[in-house]
C-alpha cells in the first residue's frame, strides 16, 4: 500500500510531532516492503527480522531529518539499504556470509532486463519451481553486493530509476550501466548454477 502524498504529508507532519498512532499507521504500511527489501539483501530471515526492527528504530529517531526531497518510501528504502550495506559489512568481517535460505517471498528469473514468473500447478512442477528459487537466491547471493543491490531494487523490488538513482546516490547513468553488468553477472552465476545458457 503507498499513500498518496496528502496522506504522506500530514502522516510525515503526525510523525514529526511523535504521534503514536502516526507510528503504527507507518510500521503497518511499509513493514512488510521493508521486510522483504532486507530479506532479499541479506538472505536471511533472523538477520531481516533483527535489521527491519532496526530501521525502523533509526526511522522514528530521525524522522526530523526527513525534508520531504523525495517519497517517504524512497527515504525509508535508503535508511533500509544502507543499514544493509552496514550488517553485510559486519557479517563479511565476521566471516559469515549471507544466506539463501527459502522462504515465503518467490523470486523470478531474471531475464532480458527484467524478471520473469509463470505458475505452476502440478506437484512435480511446484517441486521444480522451488528448486529454480533456490538456484535463484544462490546466484544473487553469490555476485557482488553493489550489484545484488541493483537488480533487487529494481528487477525484484520494481523501483523507477528515479527512485533507486535517490536510495542509493549514484548518477542515473551509473546505476544503468551497473545495472547492465550486474544483470550480466547474475546470468553468468545462473549459467555455472544452472548449467543453462541463457539469453544476453
Amino acid at each position: 500500500m503507498n499513500l498518496d502524498p496528502e496522506a504522506e504529508r500530514r502522516l510525515v507532519e503526525r510523525l514529526k510531532r511523535r504521534d503514536e498512532a502516526a507510528f503504527n499507521v507507518f510500521m503497518r504500511t511499509y513493514k512488510d516492503k521493508v521486510f522483504s527489501l532486507v530479506l532479499r539483501m541479506l538472505g536471511s530471515r533472523a538477520e531481516a527480522e533483527d535489521l527491519t526492527q532496526e530501521v525502523f528504530i533509526t526511522v522514528f529517531r530521525s524522522i526530523e531529518s526527513f525534508r520531504g526531497d523525495s517519497k517517504l518510501s524512497t527515504w525509508l528504502y535508503r535508511v533500509a539499504v544502507n543499514h544493509c550495506k552496514n550488517r553485510v559489512k559486519y557479517l563479511d568481517r565476521r566471516g559469515r556470509k549471507t544466506s539463501t535460505e527459502i522462504d515465503d517471498a518467490p523470486e523470478a528469473a531474471v531475464s532480458r532486463g527484467g524478471p520473469v514468473t509463470s505458475r505452476v500447478d502440478r506437484p512435480d512442477e511446484a517441486t521444480e519451481g522451488v528448486e529454480l528459487q533456490e538456484k535463484i537466491r544462490a546466484a544473487l547471493a553469490a555476485i557482488d553486493h553493489d550489484h545484488r543491490e541493483l537488480i533487487i531494487l529494481r528487477d525484484l523490488e520494481g523501483l523507477a530509476y528515479e527512485e533507486i538513482v535517490q536510495i542509493t546516490g549514484l548518477p542515473d547513468g551509473t546505476v544503468k550501466s551497473r545495472l547492465h553488468r550486474a544483470r550480466a553477472a547474475l546470468r553468468d552465476a545462473l549459467q555455472r548454477g544452472l548449467g543453462w545458457r541463457l539469453p544476453e
